[in-house]
């Protein structure tokens, strides 16, 4: 099953999509569940089917998607998780994982604009699985981690190299506005039960700039789960952005940055594809 969160005439809900359409259960729930997140930590297949059935079917063509799960609690980003990025940007391997976090109201949705800020032309791709926790927990075991994941989805996790490398931390770099492309839609963990056999694929203007399959993975997606969960509680909504493979553009020879007119996509086996036109950032 495929959730999304979308706009249409002005007010925001959330649905099943359908082939070329979405079903607005939120028109059907919103009066117990206000959102994604809310309806995620309740589902039932009973409770969606039921109403599936008295929805509302609109073209996905008439309506904005949002990034799936617009207000998560947590966005946690793993750094370096690929070798083959690990490599090129010369860092030395490590027992744990590198993670940094991302702000909610830095995330936009498939097919909405990633700016480049006035602040600098570094502005970077990188093609991610996103995983999207459903059952929180806390201290959570490695063999029962995927029990709480509520489905997968893409993310671009749109960088500004300079800013990023100001300091040791990445935070700067990695919360600019519209640069955290989400979706475009959150597929159920029931179509991907293993997420280590998928493809992943950024292409910028149609050229391939990043492949890799997520076996490849240096800290796996239950590894992750497990670490992070020791020392925070995840909770329903939560994102865990796994890592970007080698090919990033700051690694390039010569090095390649988004500009306004580029068009990135990150595809994954199984999800789907994320597209994003760039522009410059409006004046405020």
């Amino acid at each position: 099953m495929k959730f999304v969160t979308f706009m249409r005439s002005g007010n925001e809900s959330f649905g099943v999509v359908d082939g070329d359409d979405v079903l607005d259960i939120g028109g059907v729930l919103g009066g117990k569940y206000a959102d994604l997140r809310s309806l995620i930590a309740n589902e039932t297949q009973d409770l969606v089917a039921s109403a599936v059935e008295g929805a509302d079917r609109h073209s996905l063509s008439e309506v904005k998607l949002l990034p799936p799960i617009p207000n998560p609690g947590k966005i946690i980003c793993v750094g370096l998780n690929y070798e083959s990025h690990r490599k090129e940007t010369g860092r030395p391997e490590v027992s744990f994982p590198t993670l940094f976090t991302r702000f909610a109201n830095t995330q936009i949705g498939h097919g909405e604009a990633i700016w480049r800020p006035s602040e600098s032309i570094q502005l970077d791709y990188e093609g991610e699985l996103a995983v999207v926790i459903g059952r929180g927990g806390w201290k959570i075991p490695e063999d029962v981690a995927l029990e709480h994941v509520a489905g997968y989805s893409c993310y671009n996790d749109g960088s500004i190299r300079d800013w990023q490398r100001h300091t040791s931390q990445f935070t700067p770099g990695k919360n600019f506005r519209h640069t955290g492309p989400f979706g475009p839609w959150l597929v159920t963990r029931d179509e991907i039960p293993d997420p280590s056999v998928l493809t992943l694929t950024t292409r910028l203007n149609g050229k391939v700039m990043q492949h890799a399959t997520t076996d490849l993975l240096i800290f796996t997606i239950p590894v992750l789960i497990n670490y992070i969960s020791r020392f925070t509680c995840l909770e329903t909504g939560d994102v865990i952005v796994s890592g970007t493979p080698g090919g990033v553009g700051f690694k390039r020879d010569p090095q390649v940055f988004m500009k306004p007119g580029d068009v990135v996509e990150i595809e994954i086996s199984s999800i789907g594809v994320l597209s994003n036109p760039v522009e410059a950032e409006p004046d405020a």
